[in-house]
């Protein structure tokens, strides 16, 4: 069969409407969407490795993150456990766990799955002790 056949036996107005329905000032595009079923037919395999890819990484970014407030959780555990020592501190020091709090609580407010009940005390702790050494003046 001829391109001259198929544009005279009906092909050629079926080419035509879908070029005429690609011009329309409305929003249908079947050439579009034919080259992209037929795009994602042979990619088919390169999206699936990329979905597993996604996967991975979002995994890989859940566990860097989990790891990094379990960082902020240990800081102020240990500066709190210092706390309880009697371990003085110099202002600068309390701002800086004071930021780890900050980061602390802001991942666990956003990941409420996150077990955030561990340092509870330990920052009322630090916030009591703070207060008192800024009332009295008597930082390190």
């Amino acid at each position: 069969m001829s391109i001259q056949e198929l544009l005279t036996g009906g092909g050629g107005l079926v080419v035509l409407a879908l070029t005429v329905i690609q011009v329309a000032p409305v929003k249908i595009n079947p050439w579009s969407a034919i080259a992209k079923a037929i795009g994602r037919a042979i990619n088919a395999e390169v999206l699936a490795e990329l979905e597993r890819t996604r996967i991975k990484l979002d995994n890989h970014i859940k566990t860097d993150d989990e790891r990094a407030a379990d960082m902020h959780r240990a800081r102020i555990l240990r500066f709190n456990q210092e706390l309880i020592r009697q371990i003085p501190h110099t202002r600068e020091e309390f701002i800086e766990v004071l930021t780890e709090i900050d980061r602390y609580q802001q991942f666990c407010r956003e990941h409420p799955e996150y077990p955030n009940s561990r340092a509870t005390h330990a920052i009322a702790n630090i916030g009591r002790v703070y207060d008192d050494r800024l009332q009295k003046h008597d930082f390190l």
